[in-house]
């Protein structure tokens, strides 16, 4: 008889309890960092989303684990960037699509006319992030995705997509104040591969890459010789390292200017592929553009513009000066 009272009971629920009561968090699998933290911002509480590659990974050159495999099955989502950027996880990638819904983030959210073009076998340069402006139009990809995977949090998810929207289009131009506020002549960013560009285009600042858009070329004496030629003419201060990199071809270009009788400092560690630590301001999308506005800024003789008012609440979380 209980029993009987029970059911009685449960169809008298409403069935937006009933679903509220059954429904968990949608289970996201993403590539990149990149794409994890965003999706999260998101998403929120509707979603628990697991990146694949962590701090100092190189998608170029990943391949997938066991471990990855498992999650994968798992997943009742999959995002990753698109344009080739994760290498040879791609044919993974594809296969895992036929059973599990996949979005290629980028190709399905930015405009192509946005891209820029490569001249080698990707095409395509997949460094999308690194331009806050471009990167925030996969936001609306993420929210239909999500929304159309867990309905009843579609008011909760538009209102995230909206409140990031706006921080991140606040980020976009601090990023643009502080690097003009480096002396026009200084205005130029070194890195180990050419993973900026589109920070260069988005920021006003040159942008030279000892490698190229992948970490599976090859660098040469003359790659080398070529660099160090720009650093010495332009006299330029500080060059960068990159936290998925090995440091040496940075460290080659800056004895081969002493040699030339000029002295270039290591401006500090980007971050390119991959954010930094789990649990840190530099493991966040915003924190790692954060993170490498700064030492970009302070090594090229510039400085940072104050936060904007929208930017307090996230800078507070961080602890961060504004």
């Amino acid at each position: 008889m209980a029993t009987k009272h029970a059911v009685i009971l449960l169809g008298m629920l409403p069935l937006s309890t009933l679903a509220a009561a059954d429904e968990t968090p949608l289970n996201v699998v993403a590539t990149i960092g990149m794409i994890a933290d965003v999706a999260q911002e998101v998403g929120g509480e509707c979603v628990n989303v697991e990146a694949m590659m962590g701090p100092g990974v190189d998608p170029h050159l990943y391949q997938a684990s066991a471990s990855d495999v498992t999650m994968l099955r798992g997943a009742e989502q999959i995002i990753y960037s698109g344009y080739s950027l994760e290498g040879q996880l791609g044919s993974v990638l594809e296969n895992f699509s036929a059973r599990t819904p996949t979005l290629a983030v980028a190709p399905a959210a930015i405009d192509p006319a946005s891209l820029i073009t490569a001249q080698d076998v990707y095409g395509v340069d997949p460094h999308l992030w690194m331009d806050v402006s471009l990167w925030a139009q996969t936001l609306p990809a993420l929210r239909d995705t999500f929304s159309k995977a867990r309905p009843e949090c579609a008011k909760t998810i538009e209102a995230n997509t909206e409140r990031y929207q706006a921080q991140l289009q606040a980020l976009h131009e601090w990023v643009k104040e502080s690097i003009a506020s480096i002396p026009e002549e200084q205005r130029i960013l070194v890195t180990a591969h050419d993973a900026f560009n589109y920070f260069g285009r988005a920021y006003d600042i040159d942008v030279e890459g000892i490698q190229g858009i992948s970490t599976e070329t090859e660098t040469g004496i003359a790659d080398i010789r070529s660099m160090a030629d720009s650093v010495v003419t332009r006299n330029v201060p500080a060059v960068f390292v990159e936290s998925t990199i090995n440091p040496r071809t940075i460290q080659a270009v800056i004895d081969a200017a002493k040699q030339r009788g000029h002295d270039v400092a290591i401006g500090g560690e980007l971050y390119s592929d991959a954010m930094g630590d789990e649990g840190t301001v530099d493991g966040t999308y915003m924190g790692m553009i954060y993170r490498n506005t700064e030492h970009i800024v302070e090594a090229l003789g510039g400085s940072l513009a104050p936060l904007p008012s929208t930017l307090n609440d996230w800078a507070s979380e961080w602890q961060l000066a504004h």
